[in-house]
């Protein structure tokens, strides 16, 4: 028994020393290279088809031998696999790219933005009049020009509101002048029929005499008359 134990157990050393690990390199033997590339072989395709059923991953393996011949496995199709890959590449070496440019956009965009805020603020400065010791002779003529052209749309706008204004104003006035004539035009014709409508005996609000020329127990003559509407006219010319 002893001695079954101990032949079982020199068999084992023996095993794993012969599993020592291998030196990878190149066989130079063909014949062990070709043993060794079909043992291998058979292996890496059991390994593809375990990954794929227990992990129910899309597995595609191609192998060719030093002579050419194709050996290959997939779960799903070979060219669907590889196109599959390609689009993958594709798609992340176009995210990256994209992403890239996007950021050299958004700084070449900040640059000129900065730019033209320095720019515009610049200008401020020279059209208060600071800071014109760095522009030389020709951008302060044409600093000069854009100021006269400057003041001279503003002088315009500012001569067509007071136009404006006259003219409403006037218009205003017209208005009120139209508007006293007419009831001056609305007296006169109230003073003319009471001084010919034989009935009437009413007094205007200024306490004037009733005048009735055609009554005889009346001897007023037409200068009397004449001197009434006078009297009438120059007191609503002098209350308006």
């Amino acid at each position: 028994m002893e001695l079954t134990d101990q032949g079982l157990e020199s068999s084992s050393q023996l095993r794993k020393m012969s599993r020592g690990k291998i030196e990878i390199k190149r066989i130079e033997n063909t014949t062990n290279r070709q043993v060794t590339f079909c043992k291998r072989r058979n292996g890496l395709l059991k390994k593809a088809y375990e990954l794929s059923v227990l992990c129910d991953a899309e597995v595609a393996l191609i192998v060719f031998s030093n002579r050419g011949r194709l050996y290959e496995y997939a779960n799903n199709s070979v060219r669907e696999t590889i196109a599959r890959y390609k689009k993958a590449c594709s798609d992340s070496s176009n995210s990256g790219s994209v992403s890239e440019f996007n950021a050299q956009y958004y700084q070449q965009e900040a640059s000129k933005l900065k730019k033209q805020i320095r720019d515009t603020q610049n200008l401020n400065r020279h059209i208060l009049g600071e800071a014109l010791s760095s522009l030389n002779f020709k951008e302060l003529r044409n600093l000069e020009g854009r100021l006269e052209k400057g003041i001279s749309k503003i002088r315009s706008k500012k001569n067509e509101m007071l136009f404006a204004e006259i003219e409403f104003m006037q218009k205003r006035i017209a208005e009120t002048e139209s508007v006293h004539e007419q009831q001056t035009n609305l007296m006169m014709s109230g003073t003319s029929y009471e001084s010919i409508n034989p009935t009437s005996q009413s007094y205007d609000d200024r306490n004037f005499l009733p005048v009735n020329p055609l009554d005889s127990n009346h001897h007023y003559s037409r200068d009397h008359d004449h001197t009434a509407l006078q009297l009438v006219y120059d007191s609503f010319t002098f209350f308006h």
